[in-house]
């Protein structure tokens, strides 16, 4: 399928540049696949359309302070630094601005000299490989003097808005650090939200995709099954597999909370043995997902409102239907939902 296919008109004041004062109270379009139909709700609804014994499944990557204000030592104005990938202790392979000033040797300071690093190579994409000196912690330093990596189409100019963010952007059940950007499906969870779940006899399992920068990233090739992903590191326990697993066997519902658990789970599931639905263990996955993928795994997927002509929108269209996710994303904009990181969701059961 063309890139274009994938295409709907959006109004910049669609676009969230807050969440909700309530997580729990997003709106929420619900697609159902079997009936061709969608309908308007609010997330606290979500427990009226899961029944006992389905599992949800979330990623419990967290954020880090990945965004870098500093200076070129010895230099007037300021630079940034984007850190996207660890390569090894305290080496880093980073997006920089302004690039032409920031040579291989040139040494950098962050937060009033509390972190210091050289660039140490080029890297492909216009990128630099950064090292850090420093002899501790380097994410305990990160906490204090870098910033919260939003996305583009989040616009930032205070502090105040800067420090409330680095709450907000996070789920309420975030373990595991390491990723520049948020799940963001699961922001709407709330504690309430997971307990009336589980008293519901929801149950809920766990993944770790840290999710890199390639989510920011166009789609730039005219066929969108030629688009390239970056590789993201991901961890699927033993215990996830097994709780997976058995709901398989049992014919019980699995619901993916987001594109990043859709990967990861259709991801592990190539790699499956017989008899068994999805494989535990970790490593990198580029795995792209357009229509006519053939999904092993899921049964349901709680997702955000995605860009236009965006891989994950053809995701999402490979498992709602492309007619019937084209249609709500149409609804969604007249409706005047809020659309992006901070927007509203779909759940497609």
């Amino acid at each position: 399928m063309k890139r274009t296919d994938f295409f709907f008109d959006l109004p910049s004041e669609r676009i969230a540049q807050e969440p909700c004062q309530r997580r729990d109270h997003a709106r929420m379009l619900v697609l159902d696949r079997t009936a061709n139909q969608f309908s308007d709700h609010h997330f606290f609804d979500l427990p009226r359309f899961l029944r006992a014994g389905d599992l949800l499944v979330m990623n419990n990557t967290k954020v880090f302070p990945a965004r870098l204000v500093g200076v070129r030592e010895g230099f007037p104005g300021k630079i940034e630094v984007f850190l996207i990938r660890e390569l090894a202790p305290l080496q880093w392979e980073a997006l920089v601005k302004p690039g032409r000033r920031l040579k291989p040797g040139t040494c950098l300071s962050f937060g009033e000299t509390q972190l210091r690093a050289v660039v140490a190579d080029y890297a492909p994409g216009g990128r630099r490989l950064i090292h850090f000196e420093l002899s501790g912690d380097l994410f305990e330093v990160l906490d204090r003097v870098g910033q919260t990596p939003l996305p583009p189409y989040i616009r930032r100019t205070s502090a105040e808005a800067v420090r409330f963010d680095r709450e907000t952007y996070q789920t309420v059940y975030a373990r595991e650090r390491g990723a520049v950007a948020a799940p963001t499906a699961g922001l709407h969870f709330t504690p309430e939200i997971l307990h009336q779940l589980h008293e519901n006899g929801i149950e809920t399992a766990e993944l770790t995709l840290h999710v890199g920068y390639g989510t920011f990233q166009p789609v730039e090739v005219e066929e969108i099954e030629n688009h390239k992903l970056e590789g993201e590191r991901y961890a699927v326990p033993r215990t996830t597999a097994d709780r997976i697993n058995a709901a398989k066997r049992e014919g019980r519902r699995v619901i993916a909370v987001g594109t990043t658990s859709t990967r990861t789970l259709e991801a592990v599931a190539l790699q499956a043995a017989v008899g068994e639905t999805v494989a535990a263990g970790s490593g990198v996955t580029d795995l792209l997902i357009t229509p006519g993928f053939r999904f092993q795994v899921l049964d349901g997927l709680i997702t955000n409102f995605h860009l236009p002509c965006s891989s994950l929108l053809a995701l999402v269209s490979a498992f709602g239907g492309y007619e019937l996710v084209m249609n709500a994303y149409r609804h969604a904009v007249q409706a005047e939902y809020r659309f992006y990181s901070y927007g509203d969701c779909m759940l497609i059961v």
